[in-house]
């Protein structure tokens, strides 16, 4: 894995950190990685990329 290292808004990181309060992730780097891997699979479904029956993410331009 590699490191990347990115700017983002406090209110953003108190959301990160009280879903992983919550356990719904294990630590911060993990919640980022599914928000990564959730935006991936929506662009590659907007491109018809993706297999039919997986169902569709909300669109990442509601920020």
């Amino acid at each position: 894995m590699e490191r990347v290292t990115l700017r983002i808004p406090k209110q953003q990181i108190e959301e990160v950190e009280q879903m992983v309060e919550t356990g719904e992730f294990p630590n911060r780097s993990e919640a980022i990685r599914s928000a990564v891997r959730d935006m991936l699979n929506e662009q590659a479904d907007a491109s018809g990329e993706r297999t039919r029956g997986e169902r569709s993410k909300r669109s990442w331009a509601k920020v």
